[in-house]
């Protein structure tokens, strides 16, 4: 390996984690409370219920991430709350939403649900709720 071509890569895996960091930096991390205070102040609110070990789930981070760096106005006008499966299946707001199962993607704003998908990960409904999330948050 050439010597430029060494550090060129070194150079990009030093980047790596910093780009993860950035990626997470986009998502609010789910506690009990923090949904309620969200609504309460009128944000439109884009829940996650994901596991780290769900390929769906995974497959659905990547098109989420992929879109959110496509269009800017999702990070600025919605709140991306992940809501960890395996701490919270059994929590109220997975009974009180009637989340199935892990990789659910819900939109709420106010008192109200709209839209939902249940382990899909087409880029196309995966686009189609998150814009209806910022057509809601900028109305």
């Amino acid at each position: 390996m050439k010597r430029r071509d060494f550090l060129k890569t070194t150079a990009l895996l030093a980047l790596l984690p910093a780009a993860a960091f950035a990626a997470e930096g986009n998502w609010t991390h789910y506690r009990p409370g923090v949904v309620d205070a969200l609504l309460k102040d009128g944000k439109t609110v884009f829940l996650d219920f994901s596991a780290v070990w769900c390929g769906t789930c995974k497959a659905q981070e990547r098109r989420i991430s992929q879109l959110m760096g496509e269009n800017a106005a999702y990070v600025e006008n919605v709140t991306f709350v992940r809501v960890d499966w395996d701490a919270y299946s059994n929590a109220a707001i997975t009974f009180d939403l009637e989340i199935p199962r892990r990789s659910t993607l819900v939109v709420l704003k106010g008192d109200e649900e709209l839209g939902r998908i249940v382990a899909g990960n087409s880029r196309q409904a995966i686009k189609g709720l998150m814009d209806t999330a910022l057509a809601a948050a900028t109305a």
